[in-house]
């Protein structure tokens, strides 16, 4: 059974972080709205790649620019399966707006799967959702993820992690990992769905 996935993003997005999973989820017959706080379907987030060369920490360069394909105005949280967090750095003033911080605790309190990488982690810290969870991210976010209460997921760059319905991962490395196990917390919510019906 094919889900409708809600993903939120913005500005300097990280490129890889919202292109891949978003085809990704489409080409395995998904349903995937992206939206971003005051913008329309049809306009367009830009976006930027993150990469690590040796420095302390990662480099950053201009991306693509990211269509978004609905309008955030009029989401209503209840009518999606599921929810994908893109890093980067979108995620620092999403978390300012608190009608993006309501929509992430929808899904949480209604038990959905939840998906989110990389600096997404920032959102769920704000949103106060990480309590008793275990949480990847981006290393520098680990001190947002322990003062929320989460347990940070100390993991390789190219690992996943699931607790219950939250799949996160530090970077955009661990792509095949983190999808595969959104994956199957999709699959496994749908079976649930299914056997109540």
């Amino acid at each position: 059974m094919c889900a409708k996935i809600l993903m939120v993003t913005g500005d300097y997005t990280e490129d890889y972080e919202t292109m891949v999973p978003f085809q990704a989820l489409l080409a395995c017959g998904h349903e995937v709205h992206a939206v971003c706080p005051g913008k329309k379907a049809g306009e367009q987030v830009a976006t930027s790649i993150h990469d690590f060369e040796g420095a302390q920490t990662y480099s950053e360069k201009r991306g693509h620019n990211f269509t978004l394909n609905a309008s955030f105005e009029q989401i209503d949280p209840a009518a999606y399966d599921a929810l994908v967090v893109p890093g980067g750095r979108a995620p620092e003033y999403l978390r300012l707006d608190e009608k993006v911080l309501e929509m992430v605790r929808h899904f949480f309190d209604a038990n959905k799967p939840v998906a989110a990488i990389c600096h997404g982690a920032q959102l769920l810290a704000a949103a106060g959702v990480l309590k008793g969870r275990q949480c990847s991210a981006y290393p520098a976010c680990r001190p947002e993820v322990e003062l929320a209460g989460g347990h940070y997921a100390d993991i390789a760059i190219d690992g996943a992690v699931s607790d219950g319905n939250l799949v996160t991962a530090p970077a955009w490395p661990a792509h095949p990992a983190w999808l595969k196990q959104f994956m199957a917390v999709l699959a496994a919510q749908s079976e649930s769905v299914n056997k109540a019906a």
